[in-house]
């Protein structure tokens, strides 16, 4: 008879936005068929846009360990819960050169085999004006325009019936 094979499944968003400078949660969780073991081992990864070779991100095995030098060395700590089969880690002071795709893997011996988490990330600059600022700003000064031209015609009015008053009035002192 053939068992089931065991394998552990592992969830990551496809892709996550994050804005330059700033830090982000890459959550990363797992399912498993087996109890977790003292063995189980958690590995990030990274490979940049240009699809240069795979970089280390961070490693765990009972406990956190130090990454060799790199892009991510003193900005990636653990943020993860093992009992709560979260395995995320925080990325502090995301760079441009940060644009790629994140691998976590997960192995919790008997279950070694599994999907790969992916998640691609994107490191955008912060905008100064979103699209909807600009609309806001646009609508804005338009009433703002429109307003002045109406104050305007309605003082022109004004003076010019005030004008036509006078020459009236200057017409009947001479009759």
């Amino acid at each position: 008879a053939l068992w089931p094979a065991a394998a552990v499944e592992v969830h990551t968003s496809k892709e996550v936005d994050a804005v330059n400078g700033t830090n982000l949660r890459l959550k990363c969780t797992f399912s498993t068929s087996s109890p977790i073991s003292q063995s189980l081992s958690v590995t990030w990864n990274f490979q940049p846009e240009d699809l240069s070779s795979h970089e280390p991100v961070f490693y765990y095995l009972k406990e956190p360990y130090k990454l060799p030098p790199g892009r991510f060395k003193e900005r990636v700590t653990w943020d993860g819960n093992i009992e709560r089969n979260d395995v995320s880690i925080i990325i502090w002071n995301l760079q441009p050169t940060d644009n790629g795709t994140f691998t976590c893997q997960v192995k919790n011996p008997p279950d070694v085999n599994g999907k790969i988490g992916e998640v691609r990330l994107r490191v955008v600059q912060k905008e100064h004006f979103s699209e909807i600022h600009f609309l806001a700003v646009t609508i804005g000064s338009a009433c703002v325009l429109m307003i002045i031209v109406v104050t305007a015609v309605i003082i022109y009015r004004h003076h010019r019936k005030k004008a036509q008053e006078k020459r009236i009035e200057v017409a009947d002192t001479e009759l």
